[in-house]
């Protein structure tokens, strides 16, 4: 019998997450026949000073559940715990909630058990999640410099008192600039789809295009850079940033995950 055509070949992906965690999307992708570019429109570093966490990792008898809201937090906070010679048995007492599968399973390499994953991984579901867990307890949250304010805000209104600590900040890579642009401009590498793993992707891409190009038809004779591009979000907090931004969104994840992004990627092209 002839081997089945796999079921992304022929299409020409860019994929925009941090360069050092694209592996997963990109090789799920090629594995299904794709072409894959990898762009990244988002840069891991670490936070502008190591104080407020520092302090935070100083005093962990103080706490009692840690929130880490990505595998970028958990990168970040663990190192920085064996770089102060603290023991993780400081953190044994400590009950772990983790937005996702990846953050679980990140943590979980550590040694450390979550007793908390939610059904959704979105903000609004780790607050759900702990809504009867965060009354009157201490809480530290380690996360990106910027990033939305749903759980600690929503976990104060519950009446936890709510610790925020840096672990490290996203950057735009200058240098995906170029590479972006020349990539949209050639008939011959133009992507069928673009790939956003968060918000922060998102907001990213508008603006190494630039303001001018990427809106949607600044000029109704003058085409759109991404005319005929396909975007795809991982979830509904992404959608919702690239809608705030004045893209479309033509593809979410029902589960958002990496796994489930290339699940929705295919699904699509089965149903046009």
């Amino acid at each position: 019998m002839p081997q089945k055509k796999a079921s992304l070949t022929g299409f020409r992906v860019i994929v925009g997450r941090a360069r050092h965690q694209a592996g997963a999307l990109s090789s799920g992708l090629r594995a299904l026949g794709a072409r894959v570019a990898e762009i990244p429109f988002i840069e891991i570093r670490k936070p502008r000073s190591y104080k407020p966490l520092d302090a935070a990792l100083k005093n962990l008898d103080e706490y009692d559940w840690l929130i880490l809201t990505s595998v970028n937090g958990v990168e970040a906070f663990f190192p920085r715990l064996n770089k102060l010679r603290l023991s993780k048995r400081q953190l044994k007492r400590l009950k772990v909630a983790a937005i996702g599968p990846a953050t679980r399973k990140a943590i979980e390499k550590h040694g450390l058990k979550v007793n908390v994953v939610p059904e959704e991984y979105v903000a609004e579901s780790v607050v759900e999640a702990l809504r009867k867990e965060v009354p009157g307890k201490r809480v530290l949250l380690a996360r990106a410099r910027v990033a939305r304010d749903v759980i600690p805000h929503e976990l104060r209104n519950l009446g936890a008192k709510v610790d925020v600590v840096e672990a490290y900040e996203t950057v735009i890579p200058q240098s995906s600039r170029a590479r972006l642009r020349k990539i949209l401009k050639d008939s011959k590498r133009r992507p069928h789809f673009i790939m956003f793993t968060s918000s922060s992707t998102a907001r990213n891409f508008v603006t190494l295009l630039g303001k001018k190009a990427w809106s949607e038809r600044p000029n109704p004779r003058k085409a759109s850079p991404i005319d005929g591009v396909r975007l795809a979000s991982i979830g509904p907090v992404t959608s919702s940033t690239l809608r705030e931004l004045g893209l479309r969104v033509d593809i979410e994840a029902k589960e958002y995950t990496i796994p489930g992004l290339i699940k929705a990627l295919v699904k699509s092209q089965g149903s046009r």
